[in-house]
């Protein structure tokens, strides 16, 4: 089976890398996404985020084993896991064509037009993740593929449980994109929460959603946060 890279195609950039941490693959067919948590230069353009080898292993982990836990109580909301590649930290996943931000052009006016009943399913993932005790962070419309016309979620990377201590917002800057390091900064300044101490996850989830305001209609925002 052939695989190259997977890309957005952002109306007026083009081809933009489709995740900071690893390396998207997909096979010809569009039928099986590759999370490659690899550091490849050529994919990210020299901006590689994640440099260190350690960070890396540790959110392929975190991704293998929050994607595990889902399948396990909520197989209908995860793809399918065909394959895990620990020597080259690659995991193999069903798909059906774009994920679900390519399929809407990259712009949250053609969300209905792609999915009709995108947020009520993207809410039951949320939910699932509160039954579990999961703070996931990386919610990006990216992060969805669609299959059978069902949200699939991905990039567990960015996810925590209840059971895990606090985090400081500056451990996970490697994570975050410079742009939306600012739509942080604009809330944690009008809130006063510091980047350099540890945060509950609760105001970690509405720093996270207040965050994603320009990528989601402003009801779904709201609903999120309520």
């Amino acid at each position: 089976m052939k695989f190259d890279y997977y890309y957005n195609n952002v109306p007026g950039v083009g081809k933009t890398r489709n995740n900071l941490i690893y390396t998207s693959l997909v096979n010809t067919d569009m039928t099986v996404f590759v999370q490659w948590y690899h550091n490849d230069t050529k994919y990210h353009t020299d901006q590689n985020q994640v440099v260190d080898i350690n960070l890396m292993q540790e959110k392929y982990e975190r991704e293998l084993k929050y994607l595990q836990l889902m399948r396990g109580a909520y197989p209908d909301l995860v793809p399918k896991i065909l394959d895990i590649d620990d020597t080259n930290r690659k995991i193999y996943l069903l798909i059906d064509g774009l994920d679900f931000w390519n399929r809407s052009n990259c712009q949250t006016q053609y969300y209905d037009e792609t999915l009709p009943y995108w947020r009520e399913q993207m809410t039951e993932i949320i939910s699932a993740h509160k039954q579990l005790g999961l703070h996931k962070y990386s919610m990006h419309p990216s992060s969805y593929f669609m299959v059978n016309k069902q949200l699939k979620s991905i990039n567990y990377f960015f996810a925590y449980h209840n059971s895990e201590p606090y985090m400081c917002i500056n451990d996970v800057i490697s994570h975050i994109h410079s742009d939306r390091q600012d739509k942080l900064r604009e809330y944690t300044d009008k809130h006063n929460i510091p980047w350099d101490s540890p945060i509950s996850f609760d105001i970690l989830d509405k720093l996270c959603y207040n965050s994603f305001r320009n990528n989601y209609p402003e009801d779904f925002i709201e609903k999120c946060l309520s």
